[in-house]
């Protein structure tokens, strides 16, 4: 069994005027992270928008003295960006397909969340990971699914930060270190 984890593949991280942008680096695997959303979601494989969920002003969070203010509850900053979020929008009025939506308040997936145990209860061992950034979120949540014994799939061209030397070196390390399987590019078969 696998999964698919997005992960803060919203306007907050990718729209032009986001308020902690990869801006055209994250706008250029739009199309790739919905077409990869898709045939999860058509094959009714289990998929988890993981989105950072963040209170305005919150001055206990260690990312506030790292980021501006990013994804702040009941903002237009947390909702999925374009193409994507225009066929979640799309599959939940028609009620054809489901997946899940989870907030998180650190870079991993994992950190605070029931996700290890949605994925075990569903006997989940493969997850493939897509969104941003490669090198925090992206790879916390790889790191994680490591210690915790899941088999890894990073999507190359489906990851992107603003950060070009960080986004190199935590693809390096997915491979290297962490065992993951990069797969390199495109490919019209089923995942």
């Amino acid at each position: 069994m696998k999964a698919l984890i997005v992960i803060d593949y919203t306007n907050d991280f990718v729209a032009e005027d986001g308020n902690l942008t990869c801006g055209e680096r994250g706008q250029s695997i739009e199309g790739r992270i919905t077409e990869i959303s898709r045939q999860f979601i058509e094959s009714n494989d289990y998929t988890i928008f993981a989105v950072d969920a963040h209170e305005e002003k919150d001055l206990y969070h260690p990312e506030t003295k790292l980021f501006p203010a990013h994804n702040v509850k009941g903002t237009t900053g947390r909702k999925l960006y374009g193409q994507l979020g225009q066929y979640v929008d799309d599959i939940t009025y028609s009620g054809e397909h489901s997946y899940e939506w989870m907030d998180k308040t650190r870079y991993s997936a994992f950190a605070g969340t029931d996700l290890e145990i949605k994925l075990r209860e569903r006997q989940i061992q493969e997850i493939h990971l897509v969104g941003v950034c490669t090198d925090i979120c992206i790879l916390h949540t790889a790191v994680d699914a490591y210690n915790k014994g899941f088999t890894i799939i990073i999507h190359r061209d489906a990851v992107e930060s603003f950060n070009p030397i960080g986004h190199e070196w935590a693809l390096g390390h997915f491979k290297e270190t962490l065992g993951a399987v990069v797969i390199e590019k495109w490919s019209n078969e089923k995942i």
